[in-house]
């Protein structure tokens, strides 16, 4: 369930993101160069968060995924098999760093192993580390981010989609066995041992979501302060994610946590707007 996640086949090229979605768009806003890095990125991103997901047994899950952490040590050995070749530019032109591409599987393997449900706080940073901000990490090195400035924005815009992602899908991860809010705001509420049931039937669900709500609201606010300090031309792609997450987090609290929970989706206009004040200033 990552923040950039279902592959295609080696012969019929890299994944893209699907048309119309604030990824692509985001990404089309980047030169060739730039857009084609991001483009294998993502093509890698999907393929292992499609292992994770829907790759059969755990242990062919498990067996998958070490498969990939073996091919990405090739490609760094200057080996590489053929579904990480697509990667070997932009290791070379953007210096992609090997840790983040076994970031992002390590935070698969997470989802992988057992289905989360009710994780500890540190726990669920360190998954959002893996499976967001390594892939930011990645990400703000191929825009040509200063490198202390782009870990600090990978960190806190990895985190705030991750999260937004979280409590966008809580109904859909529970249909899957999945429950990504945090223990210890379960237990500020009475409930103890929870269950993606017994979580979200609680009357006091909306106070888990809200904290964690919060705590989005921080981290964009904190990608915000990296954005106005650093070069523009190296941040408008990640200003339109920022922007476009930022409407579907403001839809689900707007929209609340009682059920029944529609799923939201921001408006095409205030998309449009996201775009063109992004995509064009």
């Amino acid at each position: 369930m990552s923040a950039v996640a279902t592959s295609m086949p080696a012969e019929a090229g890299p994944a893209l993101p699907a048309a119309g979605s604030s990824f692509y768009t985001a990404m089309r806003l980047l030169p060739k160069e730039r857009r084609e890095a991001m483009y294998a990125v993502y093509a890698f991103c999907r393929a292992v968060d499609d292992v994770a997901d829907d790759g059969g047994p755990r242990d062919l899950r498990a067996a998958e995924l070490d498969s990939w952490r073996a091919d990405i040590d090739a490609l760094y050995a200057g080996h590489p098999p053929d579904r990480v070749r697509p990667l070997v530019e932009p290791v070379r032109r953007f210096g992609l760093k090997r840790d983040d591409f076994i970031a992002v599987i390590d935070g698969m393997a997470m989802d992988a192993a057992e289905d989360i449900v009710a994780p500890t706080e540190a726990n669920l940073d360190l998954y959002c580390d893996r499976v967001a901000s390594a892939v930011g990490r990645l990400s703000v090195r191929i825009f040509g981010m200063p490198e202390e400035a782009g870990v600090k924005l990978a960190w806190h815009q990895g985190r705030a989609l991750q999260l937004t992602n979280i409590l966008r899908d809580i109904d859909e991860d529970a249909e899957r066995g999945r429950l990504y809010l945090p223990m210890e705001k379960f237990h500020k509420i009475g409930l103890m041992n929870p269950t993606p049931e017994s979580a979200l039937a609680h009357p006091r669900l909306g106070e888990v979501c809200e904290a964690v709500a919060a705590e989005a609201q921080e981290h964009y606010r904190q990608t915000w302060a990296v954005i106005a300090r650093s070069p523009r031309r190296a941040t408008k792609a990640a200003r339109l994610m920022a922007a476009a997450y930022r409407l579907y987090l403001d839809a689900v609290m707007r929209r609340g946590w009682a059920p029944p929970r529609e799923r939201v989706k921001p408006g095409k206009l205030s998309l449009l707007l996201v775009a063109l004040r992004h995509g064009i200033v």
